[in-house]
């Protein structure tokens, strides 16, 4: 066979085999492991939104005479900690650096209710329009934190099926041997549970007064 005849061989046996290759899922990890990390980014960018709009919450906040101090503070401290945890894309198979990120952004959402259940009590704050504006904003970035989430964990369901199903799992252990499985975003026991707010020894008709201590059960003081 002259070189000439044998270089259009092996280009047809490349044209017939490509389609084979790629059918069979050569390609599958490297392309749901991008997609995954894709929507993880996601992920960090509504956190991130999240976070940008905590110091002018807690700005409108103060400018209000609220006796509930420290919430503010710990939504301060929440915030600069959410903000001091990351998870690179390389450390997504890494359940100690996702379960801190998850810890992390669980109290940041803790703190977040209880200011809002603080704010339940003083009328001026929850007229004020800058508040309603930062109160809607931070709805919805909520709400876009749930759907990223939602989105990363389905993307992250999928590579790491991609790991252990045939025909890919050959392609894992083979051409990407250093593939690992990537940590879905589970979201912390404490942030499942209703935040709770103390407010004893407050008139709940006056933020920042007495109360008069009462007894689970008595009737309530004559007026």
């Amino acid at each position: 066979m002259n070189p000439l005849s044998s270089r259009t061989a092996a280009i047809a046996a490349v044209a017939i085999l490509a389609p084979a290759v790629a059918g069979c899922g050569i390609n599958a990890i490297p392309t749901k492991e991008e997609a995954a990390r894709a929507r993880w980014a996601d992920v960090q960018s509504a956190y991130q939104r999240r976070a940008d709009l905590v110091p002018q919450l807690v700005a409108t906040v103060q400018g209000a005479a609220i006796s509930e101090r420290t919430i503010l503070t710990e939504v301060i401290q929440a915030r600069a900690q959410a903000t001091g945890v990351t998870v690179t894309p390389e450390t997504l198979n890494d359940p100690g650096a996702m379960q801190r990120y998850e810890a992390a952004q669980g109290q940041l959402s803790q703190a977040l209710s209880r200011l809002m259940l603080v704010v339940e009590r003083y009328p001026d704050i929850k007229s004020n329009q800058n508040f309603l504006v930062l109160q809607t904003q931070l709805e919805g970035t909520e709400n876009r934190i749930n759907v990223a989430r939602i989105d990363y964990n389905e993307a992250v369901r999928d590579y790491n099926t991609s790991l252990r199903t045939f025909p890919t799992v050959i392609w894992a252990n083979t051409i990407h041997g250093g593939s690992e499985p990537m940590q879905p975003f589970q979201g912390t026991e404490a942030a499942q549970t209703a935040p709770t707010v103390n407010f004893d020894g407050l008139n709940p008709a006056q933020p920042g007064g007495t109360a008069a201590p009462t007894t689970p059960g008595a009737a309530p003081p004559s007026q």
